[in-house]
């Protein structure tokens, strides 16, 4: 059984949350701050976190940045606040999807069991790409006499392409599978994250990203 740990300083919303979530058999902890949900998160595992944007000592923001320094778990980010800027911070900080009060407590759930199947579709934590190991837990790729660290986003779209070596993937595909269907950026973010990528990966022989002119990226195959 899956645990969400749900942060929200509002007990009413926390109660709703955790009605719906455990109609449809999730394990549900609480913690009313940020605080909270960091001594939470040191001592019990926690499978996905839904974290409200605005409360006291730790807001939303910063609570989500200080779990990606250490945790690679999902996050839905729940907020009243609808303006652009603040769904760029949030996604800026690390959170997989968002949503905007008031919300519908069904499309939350339907959220939370999306964004837990995406996950677990790549919940094999090690992928060899010619000789060299990605490994998604710890987010670094190694070869024979290199190791390269990586960020979560750039780990994950290292990881789509080499599921599939030599196989095509439009930017759409990619914004889709590694930021949501609900993403509101454009396709620069993929780029952008392709030319990181290529840079820190310069000294990985095995890993060489290809751009197909006019549909998108592949991952050349290595026998």
């Amino acid at each position: 059984m899956n645990k969400i740990l749900v942060v929200d300083d509002d007990v009413n919303i926390r109660k709703l949350i955790r009605l719906y979530l455990e109609n449809k058999n999730f394990n549900v902890v609480e913690a009313s701050n940020g605080q909270e949900a960091l001594d939470l998160l040191s001592h019990e595992t926690i499978d996905l976190a839904i974290i409200d944007v605005m409360m006291p000592e730790i807001d939303g923001i910063e609570l989500t940045e200080d779990i990606r320094s250490f945790l690679n778990i999902p996050i839905l980010m729940v907020t009243a606040k609808g303006e652009s800027q603040d769904k760029v911070r949030g996604f800026s900080a690390g959170t997989d999807d968002y949503l905007v009060k008031p919300f519908d407590p069904v499309e939350l759930t339907l959220r939370v069991t999306a964004l837990l199947k995406r996950y677990n579709s790549i919940s094999t934590n090690v992928i060899m790409i010619g000789s060299s190991k990605l490994d998604k837990e710890q987010l670094f790729v190694q070869s024979s006499d290199e190791t390269v660290s990586l960020k979560r986003k750039e780990c994950e779209l290292l990881s789509e392409l080499a599921r599939s070596p030599g196989k095509i993937f439009t930017r759409s595909q990619l914004i889709e599978k590694i930021w949501g269907y609900d993403y509101e950026g454009d396709d620069r973010t993929v780029d952008v994250h392709i030319k990181r990528l290529r840079e820190k990966l310069v000294p990985i022989a095995d890993i060489k990203i290809t751009t197909v002119r006019g549909l998108g990226y592949r991952l050349e195959e290595f026998n």
